[in-house]
């Protein structure tokens, strides 16, 4: 209990709404592996297909230009046909794509299929991110976020024990048709979950005033205001910088610092395990103390820890960089959902969000190609630590002050939850 309100804890009011938190949990997590799966295997991808490392790092932009055409257009099909619905086709989609992958019989068709995949990947976030958030009760948004965005490190992890087990023995392609696994939690969906209260409200609410007026509402449309820019600012830069950490780390420590692929795993387990804690303690902090102080204290932190994680002389260094960026540079994840469904109206959310993270993808893109292509003048670590630094400062100065108004600070129905 909350000594201070006297009110339920955001866990125990989180606790009724399990189905909807654990299907987002397991969305992030099945996306995190099926995208993890290709950043494990990217040297070995790119010896096979006889190209570069930049040209690998060409197929995560691919990838990336993907989830921008994903996150709008889904987002525009979730505000107008339902999160839920949204949300199974993009886990089907993704899947089927991650299958495919491991049939890629030339570099161009990777990059195809990559393309097609991050059409599923943006997809699937978007719906699902705004179906939590909008069916969870208020005090436990920021918690719920959280939640849900630790489903990556899960994912992350799984896929580097599957990598340590099956790559040196089977090979990539078999890691990539594990990916078509995900399908299933299509079925979860569909039995388990129910639609966002939120979308079915504004869908009477609107059929309501069709028929009292004879005539269609008007469609709702995006403002960029104050609050849009910033959201698509903070999560541009956001991401430009949490790629830095994590797109080129597998290949760093293995080129870099000579890991074999099974010694990959201590340090991908560090990190995850790092970022499994590190997520709620985001969230819990966010709720505790404010979501503004909590991103500005863990970018800090982040920036502090970047020189140890990348440039480790040892490996208890290197293990201990990993933990802490997973602990404080990663979590910062977790305060995404709720960072952005608060600065768009309940109307356009699900498109403002994937807009916000079609931008984000635009910022993955330029740090697929920037690290790899710094990284060949000045060392794929200094890149690493480079980009990481300029990523945290541009983010934090988005962030450093709050709009006027938040359009989606309160959502429809919010006064009979609170």
């Amino acid at each position: 209990m909350d000594a201070e309100h006297g009110a339920p804890s955001p866990l125990r009011d989180l606790a009724p709404h399990w189905r909807v938190t654990l299907a987002a949990f397991l969305g992030w997590f099945l996306d995190a592996f099926d995208q993890v799966v290709l950043l494990l295997a990217l040297p070995d991808i790119g010896k096979s297909l006889n190209v570069s490392l930049v040209a690998m790092g060409l197929v995560i932009s691919a990838q990336s230009v993907g989830r921008i055409l994903g996150n709008t257009g889904w987002g525009w099909l979730a505000d107008r046909y339902g999160r839920k619905l949204t949300f199974m086709v993009g886990v089907i989609w993704f899947a089927v794509f991650s299958g495919f992958s491991g049939l890629a019989w030339s570099y161009t068709a990777m990059v195809v299929i990559q393309f097609l995949f991050g059409i599923g990947f943006g997809g699937e976030w978007t719906a699902s991110a705004a179906l939590l958030i909008e069916s969870v009760p208020p005090r436990s948004r920021a918690l719920a976020s959280a939640i849900m965005m630790s489903g990556y490190e899960f994912g992350f992890f799984a896929a580097a024990a599957a990598q340590a087990v099956i790559l040196p023995h089977y090979g990539w392609r078999v890691l990539f048709f594990m990916g078509i696994a995900p399908a299933i939690l299509a079925i979860f969906i569909r039995v388990g979950v129910a639609e966002s209260p939120v979308w079915l409200r504004m869908r009477a609410e609107k059929a309501a005033a069709a028929n009292r007026n004879a005539a269609a509402p008007a469609r709702p449309r995006l403002r960029l205001d104050a609050a849009a820019w910033q959201a698509l600012l903070f999560m541009c830069f956001l991401l430009f910088q949490n790629a830095a950490i994590y797109s080129f780390y597998p290949t760093l420590l293995r080129e870099v610092h000579h890991f074999t692929p099974s010694m990959v795993f201590p340090a991908i387990a560090a990190y995850c395990l790092g970022s499994i804690v590190g997520k709620p303690v985001c969230g819990w902090s966010a709720s505790r103390f404010g979501e503004r102080r909590t991103l500005l204290v863990y970018l800090v932190l982040t920036v502090l820890d970047v020189v140890p994680f990348a440039s480790g002389g040892s490996m208890p260094v290197l293990l201990a960089g990993s933990l802490f960026m997973g602990f404080f540079g990663n979590s910062v994840f977790a305060l995404v959902p709720h960072f952005l469904a608060r600065r768009f109206p309940s109307d356009v959310r699900s498109l403002g969000m994937g807009l916000g993270y079609a931008v984000a993808s635009a910022g993955q893109g330029v740090a697929s190609f920037l690290v790899p292509w710094a990284g060949g003048m000045l060392g794929l670590a200094r890149s690493i630590e480079l980009c990481v630094l300029g990523g945290s400062v541009a983010t934090a100065l988005v962030a450093a002050r709050e709009p006027a108004h938040l359009p989606g600070a309160r959502m429809e129905g919010d006064a009979e939850t609170i």
